[in-house]
Protein backbone atom coordinates (compact mmCIF):
# COMPACT_ATOMS: atom_id res chain seq x y z
CA UNK A 1 0.00 0.00 0.00
CA UNK A 2 1.42 3.61 -0.98
CA UNK A 3 0.18 6.87 0.65
CA UNK A 4 0.49 10.23 -1.94
CA UNK A 5 1.70 13.79 -0.94
CA UNK A 6 0.29 16.53 -3.50
CA UNK A 7 3.94 16.73 -5.12
CA UNK A 8 3.75 12.73 -6.49
CA UNK A 9 6.26 11.99 -3.74
CA UNK A 10 5.04 8.08 -2.58
CA UNK A 11 5.44 6.71 0.99
CA UNK A 12 4.90 3.03 1.78
CA UNK A 13 2.94 1.68 4.76
CA UNK A 14 6.33 -0.21 5.46
CA UNK A 15 8.01 3.49 5.50
CA UNK A 16 5.41 4.62 7.60
CA UNK A 17 5.49 1.33 9.78
CA UNK A 18 9.26 1.51 10.14
CA UNK A 19 9.05 4.97 11.00
CA UNK A 20 6.96 4.30 14.58
CA UNK A 21 8.38 0.66 15.03
CA UNK A 22 4.69 -0.99 14.69
CA UNK A 23 3.75 -3.77 12.05
CA UNK A 24 2.41 -2.83 8.57
CA UNK A 25 -0.35 -4.95 9.71
CA UNK A 26 -1.16 -2.16 12.88
CA UNK A 27 -0.93 1.04 10.22
CA UNK A 28 -3.54 -0.93 7.91
CA UNK A 29 -5.99 -1.08 11.00
CA UNK A 30 -5.63 2.51 12.14
CA UNK A 31 -6.32 3.53 8.88
CA UNK A 32 -9.26 1.57 8.35
CA UNK A 33 -10.69 1.60 11.90
CA UNK A 34 -11.06 -2.35 11.92
CA UNK A 35 -9.46 -4.72 13.44
CA UNK A 36 -7.58 -4.76 17.29
CA UNK A 37 -5.83 -1.90 18.21
CA UNK A 38 -5.04 0.12 20.91
CA UNK A 39 -6.31 3.68 21.23
CA UNK A 40 -2.60 5.18 21.60
CA UNK A 41 -1.35 3.16 18.84
CA UNK A 42 -4.22 4.49 16.13
CA UNK A 43 -3.78 7.50 17.19
CA UNK A 44 0.11 7.76 16.67
CA UNK A 45 -0.61 6.22 13.21
CA UNK A 46 -3.18 8.82 12.27
CA UNK A 47 -0.60 11.49 13.56
CA UNK A 48 1.86 10.17 11.71
CA UNK A 49 0.30 10.39 8.53
CA UNK A 50 -1.11 13.74 9.21
CA UNK A 51 1.80 15.84 10.34
CA UNK A 52 3.77 14.52 7.05
CA UNK A 53 0.67 14.85 5.02
CA UNK A 54 0.13 12.07 2.83
CA UNK A 55 -3.46 10.35 2.60
CA UNK A 56 -3.72 6.72 1.33
CA UNK A 57 -4.51 6.42 -1.97
CA UNK A 58 -7.89 5.53 -3.23
CA UNK A 59 -6.68 1.65 -4.19
CA UNK A 60 -5.02 1.61 -1.34
CA UNK A 61 -7.66 2.81 1.35
CA UNK A 62 -9.94 0.37 -0.42
CA UNK A 63 -7.77 -3.07 0.11
CA UNK A 64 -7.19 -2.24 3.82
CA UNK A 65 -10.79 -1.63 3.90
CA UNK A 66 -11.76 -5.01 2.83
CA UNK A 67 -9.54 -6.54 5.54
CA UNK A 68 -11.22 -7.92 9.04
CA UNK A 69 -7.41 -9.20 10.38
CA UNK A 70 -9.41 -12.04 11.62
CA UNK A 71 -9.03 -15.71 10.64
CA UNK A 72 -11.80 -18.77 11.21
CA UNK A 73 -10.88 -21.61 12.54
CA UNK A 74 -13.68 -24.57 12.21
CA UNK A 75 -13.44 -27.77 14.81
CA UNK A 76 -15.28 -30.68 14.20
CA UNK A 77 -18.27 -30.62 16.43
CA UNK A 78 -17.75 -34.58 16.64
CA UNK A 79 -14.44 -34.73 18.70
CA UNK A 80 -14.21 -36.38 22.21
CA UNK A 81 -12.32 -35.38 25.23
CA UNK A 82 -9.87 -37.24 24.26
CA UNK A 83 -9.33 -35.13 21.06
CA UNK A 84 -9.44 -32.09 22.73
CA UNK A 85 -5.42 -31.84 23.63
CA UNK A 86 -5.10 -32.21 19.75
CA UNK A 87 -7.00 -29.35 19.02
CA UNK A 88 -6.10 -27.34 22.27
CA UNK A 89 -1.98 -27.56 20.96
CA UNK A 90 -2.72 -26.92 17.33
CA UNK A 91 -4.93 -23.82 18.74
CA UNK A 92 -1.82 -22.88 20.44
CA UNK A 93 0.15 -22.85 17.55
CA UNK A 94 -2.12 -21.22 15.18
CA UNK A 95 -2.94 -18.62 18.45
CA UNK A 96 1.26 -17.76 18.92
CA UNK A 97 1.18 -17.04 14.78
CA UNK A 98 -1.98 -15.12 14.56
CA UNK A 99 -1.51 -12.75 17.45
CA UNK A 100 2.48 -12.11 16.14
CA UNK A 101 1.16 -10.93 12.89
CA UNK A 102 -1.76 -8.61 14.77
CA UNK A 103 -4.67 -10.97 13.63
CA UNK A 104 -7.31 -12.34 16.05
CA UNK A 105 -9.03 -15.88 15.34
CA UNK A 106 -13.07 -16.69 15.12
CA UNK A 107 -13.60 -20.27 16.26
CA UNK A 108 -17.01 -22.04 14.56
CA UNK A 109 -17.78 -25.53 14.96
CA UNK A 110 -19.12 -28.09 11.94
CA UNK A 111 -20.36 -31.59 11.12
CA UNK A 112 -19.25 -34.05 8.43
CA UNK A 113 -22.52 -32.90 6.13
CA UNK A 114 -23.35 -29.64 7.64
CA UNK A 115 -21.25 -26.48 7.41
CA UNK A 116 -23.82 -23.29 8.53
CA UNK A 117 -22.10 -21.44 10.97
CA UNK A 118 -18.81 -22.03 8.75
CA UNK A 119 -21.00 -20.48 5.47
CA UNK A 120 -22.43 -17.94 7.87
CA UNK A 121 -18.99 -16.58 9.00
CA UNK A 122 -17.83 -16.52 5.53
CA UNK A 123 -20.88 -14.86 4.15
CA UNK A 124 -21.40 -12.20 6.95
CA UNK A 125 -17.15 -10.89 5.45
CA UNK A 126 -16.53 -11.53 9.45
CA UNK A 127 -12.75 -13.53 8.02
CA UNK A 128 -9.91 -12.55 5.64
CA UNK A 129 -9.31 -16.92 5.62
CA UNK A 130 -10.37 -20.54 6.97
CA UNK A 131 -8.59 -23.20 8.85
CA UNK A 132 -10.50 -26.33 8.49
CA UNK A 133 -8.73 -28.59 11.23
CA UNK A 134 -10.67 -32.09 9.68
CA UNK A 135 -10.72 -33.15 6.46
CA UNK A 136 -13.34 -36.00 5.04
CA UNK A 137 -13.10 -38.06 2.32
CA UNK A 138 -16.50 -36.62 0.99
CA UNK A 139 -15.85 -32.82 2.62
CA UNK A 140 -19.08 -30.22 1.75
CA UNK A 141 -16.56 -27.16 3.81
CA UNK A 142 -14.29 -27.67 1.08
CA UNK A 143 -16.49 -27.89 -1.54
CA UNK A 144 -17.97 -24.59 -0.53
CA UNK A 145 -14.66 -22.77 0.03
CA UNK A 146 -13.27 -23.67 -3.18
CA UNK A 147 -16.72 -22.29 -4.59
CA UNK A 148 -16.54 -18.89 -2.85
CA UNK A 149 -13.09 -18.18 -3.50
CA UNK A 150 -11.68 -17.46 0.42
CA UNK A 151 -8.49 -18.17 1.02
CA UNK A 152 -8.53 -21.13 3.37
CA UNK A 153 -6.24 -24.01 4.18
CA UNK A 154 -6.80 -28.10 5.86
CA UNK A 155 -5.07 -29.93 8.79
CA UNK A 156 -4.84 -32.98 7.53
CA UNK A 157 -4.50 -34.24 3.97
CA UNK A 158 -7.62 -34.62 1.29
CA UNK A 159 -7.53 -35.86 -2.31
CA UNK A 160 -9.16 -32.85 -3.21
CA UNK A 161 -7.33 -30.98 -6.10
CA UNK A 162 -6.03 -27.43 -5.67
CA UNK A 163 -6.51 -27.21 -1.99
CA UNK A 164 -3.18 -25.92 0.45
CA UNK A 165 -3.14 -28.79 3.17
CA UNK A 166 -0.88 -29.22 6.09
CA UNK A 167 -0.88 -32.54 7.79
CA UNK A 168 1.55 -34.47 9.72
CA UNK A 169 2.91 -37.60 7.55
CA UNK A 170 0.74 -40.06 8.73
CA UNK A 171 1.13 -42.56 6.05
CA UNK A 172 4.80 -42.56 5.96
CA UNK A 173 4.82 -42.88 10.05
CA UNK A 174 2.68 -45.73 10.36
CA UNK A 175 4.72 -47.76 7.52
CA UNK A 176 7.71 -47.13 9.21
CA UNK A 177 6.46 -48.19 12.43
CA UNK A 178 4.83 -51.31 11.46
CA UNK A 179 7.51 -52.15 8.90
CA UNK A 180 9.74 -51.91 12.32
CA UNK A 181 7.46 -54.28 14.28
CA UNK A 182 7.03 -56.79 11.08
CA UNK A 183 11.55 -56.89 11.36
CA UNK A 184 11.14 -57.70 14.81
CA UNK A 185 8.97 -61.26 13.58
CA UNK A 186 5.58 -60.06 14.52
CA UNK A 187 3.99 -61.16 11.32
CA UNK A 188 0.05 -61.14 12.65
CA UNK A 189 -0.50 -57.32 13.99
CA UNK A 190 -4.06 -56.68 13.94
CA UNK A 191 -5.17 -52.59 13.54
CA UNK A 192 -8.21 -51.42 14.96
CA UNK A 193 -10.47 -47.95 15.15
CA UNK A 194 -10.68 -44.75 13.34
CA UNK A 195 -13.36 -43.28 11.63
CA UNK A 196 -13.67 -44.49 7.55
CA UNK A 197 -14.69 -41.24 6.78
CA UNK A 198 -11.87 -39.12 8.56
CA UNK A 199 -8.81 -38.96 5.34
CA UNK A 200 -6.36 -39.42 8.69
CA UNK A 201 -7.34 -42.72 9.31
CA UNK A 202 -7.16 -43.33 5.81
CA UNK A 203 -3.77 -42.53 5.58
CA UNK A 204 -2.04 -44.54 8.38
CA UNK A 205 -4.33 -47.58 7.41
CA UNK A 206 -2.34 -47.15 3.84
CA UNK A 207 0.63 -46.83 5.95
CA UNK A 208 -0.26 -50.17 7.31
CA UNK A 209 -0.95 -52.25 4.02
CA UNK A 210 2.24 -50.14 2.24
CA UNK A 211 4.46 -51.82 5.16
CA UNK A 212 2.94 -55.33 4.53
CA UNK A 213 3.59 -55.02 0.36
CA UNK A 214 6.79 -54.10 0.96
CA UNK A 215 7.65 -57.41 3.18
CA UNK A 216 5.68 -58.98 0.78
CA UNK A 217 3.47 -60.37 3.33
CA UNK A 218 -0.39 -61.22 2.57
CA UNK A 219 -2.86 -58.78 4.65
CA UNK A 220 -5.20 -60.70 7.13
CA UNK A 221 -8.38 -58.93 6.65
CA UNK A 222 -9.89 -60.64 9.64
CA UNK A 223 -8.08 -58.81 11.70
CA UNK A 224 -8.46 -55.30 10.58
CA UNK A 225 -11.04 -53.57 12.39
CA UNK A 226 -11.80 -49.80 11.01
CA UNK A 227 -14.94 -47.93 12.46
CA UNK A 228 -14.43 -49.37 15.88
CA UNK A 229 -14.72 -46.34 17.62
CA UNK A 230 -16.87 -47.22 20.58
CA UNK A 231 -15.88 -49.05 23.53
CA UNK A 232 -17.97 -52.29 22.71
CA UNK A 233 -16.55 -52.32 19.19
CA UNK A 234 -12.98 -52.31 20.37
CA UNK A 235 -13.73 -54.53 23.15
CA UNK A 236 -14.79 -56.77 20.75
CA UNK A 237 -12.62 -56.34 18.18
CA UNK A 238 -9.59 -57.22 20.78
CA UNK A 239 -11.75 -60.32 21.99
CA UNK A 240 -11.13 -61.47 17.97
CA UNK A 241 -7.74 -60.78 17.66
CA UNK A 242 -6.47 -62.41 20.71
CA UNK A 243 -8.77 -65.58 19.48
CA UNK A 244 -6.89 -65.29 15.95
CA UNK A 245 -3.60 -64.68 18.40
CA UNK A 246 -2.21 -61.54 17.16
CA UNK A 247 1.36 -60.88 17.91
CA UNK A 248 0.42 -57.38 18.15
CA UNK A 249 -2.66 -55.18 18.24
CA UNK A 250 -1.79 -51.50 16.24
CA UNK A 251 -4.35 -49.00 17.67
CA UNK A 252 -5.17 -46.18 15.47
CA UNK A 253 -4.54 -43.68 17.88
CA UNK A 254 -4.10 -43.24 21.59
CA UNK A 255 -7.72 -43.24 22.91
CA UNK A 256 -8.26 -46.33 21.11
CA UNK A 257 -4.93 -47.73 22.72
CA UNK A 258 -5.99 -46.62 26.34
CA UNK A 259 -9.20 -48.93 25.75
CA UNK A 260 -7.48 -51.89 23.81
CA UNK A 261 -5.10 -51.78 27.36
CA UNK A 262 -8.19 -51.93 29.32
CA UNK A 263 -9.85 -54.78 27.51
CA UNK A 264 -6.37 -56.78 28.26
CA UNK A 265 -5.85 -55.56 32.17
CA UNK A 266 -9.62 -57.03 32.13
CA UNK A 267 -8.58 -60.44 30.11
CA UNK A 268 -5.37 -60.70 32.14
CA UNK A 269 -3.24 -60.56 29.03
CA UNK A 270 -0.42 -59.55 29.48
CA UNK A 271 1.89 -56.94 27.47
CA UNK A 272 4.11 -57.70 26.11
CA UNK A 273 5.01 -61.12 27.26
CA UNK A 274 1.40 -62.47 25.43
CA UNK A 275 0.97 -59.66 23.05
CA UNK A 276 2.45 -56.44 22.08
CA UNK A 277 0.81 -53.43 21.62
CA UNK A 278 1.70 -49.98 19.93
CA UNK A 279 -0.27 -46.85 18.62
CA UNK A 280 0.07 -44.75 15.62
CA UNK A 281 -0.56 -41.14 18.00
CA UNK A 282 1.10 -40.53 21.10
CA UNK A 283 -0.27 -38.46 23.39
CA UNK A 284 -0.27 -37.44 27.38
CA UNK A 285 -2.60 -40.43 28.05
CA UNK A 286 -0.38 -42.55 27.60
CA UNK A 287 2.47 -41.01 29.41
CA UNK A 288 2.04 -42.75 33.08
CA UNK A 289 0.79 -46.36 31.38
CA UNK A 290 3.03 -49.14 32.56
CA UNK A 291 4.40 -50.86 30.41
CA UNK A 292 5.18 -47.77 28.50
CA UNK A 293 4.01 -48.03 24.72
CA UNK A 294 5.55 -47.53 21.46
CA UNK A 295 3.90 -45.07 19.56
CA UNK A 296 4.64 -42.15 16.98
CA UNK A 297 5.15 -38.97 17.95
CA UNK A 298 4.22 -35.66 15.71
CA UNK A 299 4.34 -31.59 16.59
CA UNK A 300 1.54 -30.75 17.01
CA UNK A 301 2.22 -27.21 18.21
CA UNK A 302 4.88 -26.86 14.52
CA UNK A 303 1.33 -27.91 12.57
CA UNK A 304 -0.89 -24.97 13.95
CA UNK A 305 2.04 -22.22 13.32
CA UNK A 306 2.77 -23.69 9.79
CA UNK A 307 -0.61 -23.86 8.88
CA UNK A 308 -1.43 -20.26 10.53
CA UNK A 309 1.58 -19.45 8.69
CA UNK A 310 0.87 -20.69 5.26
CA UNK A 311 -2.88 -18.99 5.72
CA UNK A 312 -1.83 -15.51 6.35
CA UNK A 313 1.19 -16.04 3.05
CA UNK A 314 -2.44 -16.69 1.03
CA UNK A 315 -4.14 -13.67 2.08
CA UNK A 316 -1.35 -11.91 1.64
CA UNK A 317 -1.26 -13.10 -2.04
CA UNK A 318 2.49 -14.78 -1.12
CA UNK A 319 2.85 -18.28 -3.44
CA UNK A 320 2.51 -21.42 -1.03
CA UNK A 321 3.30 -25.17 -1.07
CA UNK A 322 -0.21 -26.90 -2.16
CA UNK A 323 0.90 -30.05 0.27
CA UNK A 324 3.29 -29.66 3.37
CA UNK A 325 4.21 -33.04 5.12
CA UNK A 326 5.44 -32.48 8.46
CA UNK A 327 8.04 -35.00 10.15
CA UNK A 328 7.46 -37.31 13.25
CA UNK A 329 9.38 -39.51 15.71
CA UNK A 330 9.27 -43.49 16.03
CA UNK A 331 9.21 -44.02 20.03
CA UNK A 332 10.08 -47.64 20.70
CA UNK A 333 9.13 -48.81 24.19
CA UNK A 334 8.50 -51.67 26.37
CA UNK A 335 5.31 -52.87 24.65
CA UNK A 336 6.76 -54.46 21.77
CA UNK A 337 9.98 -55.53 23.53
Amino acid sequence: MEYQKENDKKITISDVADALGVSKTTVSRAISGKGRIGTETRERVLAYIKEHNYKPNALAKGLAQLKTYNIGVMLPEDYTLVDLPFFQTCLMGIGEVAVSMDYDILLTMGRENENTQLMRMVENHKVDGIILMRTFTKDESIEYLQKVGIPFVTVGSTNYTDVVQVDNDHKNACRELISILLMKKMRRIGIVGGIESHVVTQSRLNGYLEAYENAGLAIEKDIIFVNADREAMIERAVEKMLEAKVDCIACLDDAVCMQVLNKLRKENVRVPEEVKVASFYDSSILDSHMPSITSLSFNVRELGMTVCHTLLDMIEGKQVEQRTLLGYEVILKESTK
